[in-house]
Parts: C-alpha cells; structure tokens; sequence
C-alpha cells in the first residue's frame, strides 16, 4: 500500500478518535506514523531464506554456534502495539554454516511483520533448519508485550519466553542445557 492512502487513512483515524488531524501538532502526524509502519512492517518485502542463502559456506564445524542477545522488535498482529526483547538463536552445522550477521537479519525479517511471538520463534528456527539442514536448531525468545503492560491486565513486569527445537536440541538433553546454560551465562 503506497504512503498516501495510508496517510489518509491514518487522519481518518485520527478523525474518528475525536482529534482534529489539521491541527498544527497533527498536521504531519499521519505521514509519520504513515512512514512508521512502513519501515515496523518491511519484514514483508524480505525473503529470510535468502538471506541466509547469500551467505552459506562449507565447513567441517559441528560444535554448537550461538548468537545471543538479539533485539527483537515487533508489532503484535492482535492490537497492533509493540513488543520488545531478545532472541537467542543457536544450530549445530552439519557441513555448512553462515555468515553469522545473517541470524540476526532473519530475526528482524520476521520480526517486522505483524507477529505473535510463538510463531516468531518458530518461523526463526524453521528457516535456519531449512536452508542450512543442520544437527539441530535452537531459538529462545524473551519479550515484553505492551498489550499487556499498556492496557488489558497492565502486569509491566512480564515478559514472555518461547522456544522451539529441533534435532540434537530435541532428543539430547546434554546438548540443550548446553544451550541454556551458555544463554544465561554473561561470558561477554
């Protein structure tokens, strides 16, 4: 959708919340928010195996590669308000690895869309486990959701964690407290 319609629509939003969109506050309110939601949104307009895809390399590596501690910001697909966290995203190779900025661009390709945070964590772990086929995929994601610290049951302390796993992660238990353990551990 191009800039203008959403521009109108969001000073009919606007009108229709009781506001007058022509006041000097709000004159250029519905062009922000307008450009705002295009850049929340642009994990539409990625494709996240692609992104991994440009950056594969043969590698005899099997031991387990973590990047944690990633930012996560996203829009929640019910009330369209956001949340904010981290993501902690670990495979174990089975030949081939990838440029390691790449697991941090598949987060925000999927975080930039309206989401709910379980199918984030899932998307995360089924695109690595897609296109690099290794010994398994890791992803833990921890977030505070403003629907419910902002209104609904208003708990500002909250945070959600989700998981999802596959391969080594799932049938060896060894290798999952691994995971956690060096996840929680401040080693940086």
């Amino acid at each position: 959708m191009e800039n203008s319609k959403l521009q109108d629509l969001y000073a009919a939003i606007l009108h229709e919340l009781g506001e007058n969109p022509a006041r000097e506050g709000l004159l250029k309110t519905p062009e922000r928010v307008a450009k705002a939601m295009k850049f929340l949104t642009n994990g539409y307009d990625l494709n996240p195996d692609e992104i991994i895809e440009s950056a594969i390399f043969h590698e005899a590596y099997s031991e387990m590669v973590i990047v944690k501690d990633i930012e996560v910001y996203s829009m929640c697909e019910h009330h369209m308000l956001p949340f904010f966290g981290k993501a902690h995203v670990a495979y174990i190779p089975e030949g081939k690895i990838v440029g390691l900025s790449k697991i941090p661009r598949i987060v925000d390709a999927y975080s930039r869309r309206l989401q709910v945070q379980e199918r984030l964590t899932i998307e995360i772990r089924d695109c690595i486990q897609r296109t690099l086929a290794p010994k398994g995929v890791a992803v833990v994601v921890e977030c505070a959701h403003m629907c419910m610290q902002m209104r609904g049951v208003q708990k500002q302390n909250s945070v959600t964690t989700t998981s999802a796993f596959t391969g080594l992660f799932m049938t060896n238990d060894a290798t999952r407290k691994e995971f956690i353990n060096l996840v929680q551990a401040k080693i940086h």
